[in-house]
């Protein structure tokens, strides 16, 4: 084969919609007030944070925080998730932990537990449950990023309705739509959350959008009853605001850095274009050869959840992983093929011979590579010379100039910038 350090790489830069708010603290408070939401003096009120790494999120959840204690209300944070954390009290705790949300950092205890209640069912296939901390409280805010799903395609997809359903629902409620494959999520999740919102105590919710550089753009407080009809603008919003490769044809994609801060997955499947779901298609575009994925997020602890989108992993990645908090997580879903192990290779330069070797592609220095640092952060990849020519000068996307050296003597790949 090629040598690999006949390889090219060049610093590309890609430009998108920038639009954002400066201050999202601020934003925040403005769209509270603004709300038509009130808070009793006296009134408990659970503030449900789930496990996304949202920009800000400190921040944001301060200032739900200050304005529920500005009006007499007596906050505490919940965390709203369904199997994260390895489905522990104590691990959701942590996973808020890794975000920055404590009490001193946001002004308010976190209080965590793994118990439900039962809501009426209604018309739903499964049987709905509710936190049982929440459920206490005299209101429920819920605050939650709106995105595209990494796993199937609906009216609602990750956000306000996701969080009541399978969030507030605990690890139960998880199992209990899961159980049901991407049917479960993409029609019965809907009516659970629409279960919630007639039985809970759901009062508003945050929604939050992000731009293509991981940056708020719009902030919603909507009052409980809205947010079915709302919260669809705010997905196709995200829709059109997300980052994309520059090509849609790659011969190898190479992932610094995987992990749950960074998608639900480790790595977002709208970006790769790898579903991994028996029985459902896989995305059209982009096509991708072969992709690499070189290591975890500290943030993450050790949740490799997605690992199995990748092909070539390194040991260094393996050597992180918290078996029980993938597994649970994984196994939660229903979708093992996202949690087996690819192909383990002792250094990046090993990781990408095996690459060329195993998907029969053409000579490396005529491959189209890409590298990222992981699928939030597209606005700057290194590019080999094939790829930069697909793309032909496309808007948005400026060459800078070559990367000086691809290894290290010790066959690790040289930092990014």
């Amino acid at each position: 084969m090629e040598p690999l350090n006949n390889i090219s790489l060049f610093r590309v830069r890609q430009e998108f919609p920038s639009e954002h708010i400066p201050d999202v603290g601020a934003a925040v408070r403005d769209a509270l007030n603004g709300s038509g939401v009130a808070i009793s003096r006296g009134a408990k009120v659970a503030v449900a944070v789930g496990s996304r790494g949202i920009a800000g999120l400190p921040a944001i959840v301060a200032a739900v925080i200050d304005w529920v204690r500005a009006r007499g209300g007596l906050p505490f944070i919940v965390p709203a998730m369904g199997s994260h954390g390895g489905a522990t009290a104590e691990g959701q705790i942590e996973v808020l932990h890794g975000y920055g949300i404590t009490e001193a950092a946001v002004g308010a205890p976190v209080r965590s537990s793994m118990d439900v209640i039962r809501l009426p069912r209604g018309e739903c296939p499964v049987d709905v449950y509710f936190d049982r901390l929440a459920s206490e409280a005299n209101a429920t805010i819920i605050l939650n990023r709106v995105k595209p799903h990494t796993s199937f395609r609906g009216t609602y997809e990750s956000g306000l309705m996701k969080m009541m359903a399978v969030g507030l629902g605990k690890h139960r409620q998880a199992l209990a739509i899961h159980a049901l494959g991407v049917e479960g999520l993409r029609n019965v999740m809907p009516k659970v959350a629409g279960q919630v919102l007639r039985h809970g105590n759901v009062a508003l919710g945050v929604a939050v959008v992000e731009n293509a550089y991981d940056e708020p753009m719009a902030v919603r407080a909507i009052p409980a009853a809205r947010i079915p009809e709302e919260e669809p603008a705010l997905l196709d919003m995200a829709r059109r605001n997300m980052p994309r490769l520059p090509l849609d044809q790659v011969d190898l994609l190479v992932v610094d850095e995987m992990g749950k801060n960074i998608s639900g997955l480790g790595m977002d499947t709208n970006i790769i274009g790898r579903l991994k779901i028996r029985g459902q298609p896989e995305p059209d575009r982009p096509d991708i050869r072969v992709i690499v994925a070189r290591d975890l997020t500290p943030e993450t602890g050790g949740n490799a959840a997605g690992i199995g989108l990748a092909d070539v992993v390194t040991r260094r990645l393996v050597d992180k992983i918290d078996y029980r908090a993938t597994y649970e997580n994984v196994l939660t879903t229903g979708f093992l093929e996202r949690a087996r192990i690819p192909i383990v290779a002792g250094t990046d330069r090993e990781a990408l011979a095996i690459a060329f070797r195993a998907a029969g592609m053409p000579l490396p220095s005529k491959a189209r590579i890409i590298r990222i640092r992981n699928t939030l952060r597209l606005t700057e990849l290194h590019m080999s010379g094939a790829a930069v020519d697909a793309i032909g000068g496309g808007a948005g996307v400026e060459v800078v100039g070559p990367v000086p050296a691809l290894f290290y003597p010790d066959d690790t790949l040289c930092p990014f910038e």
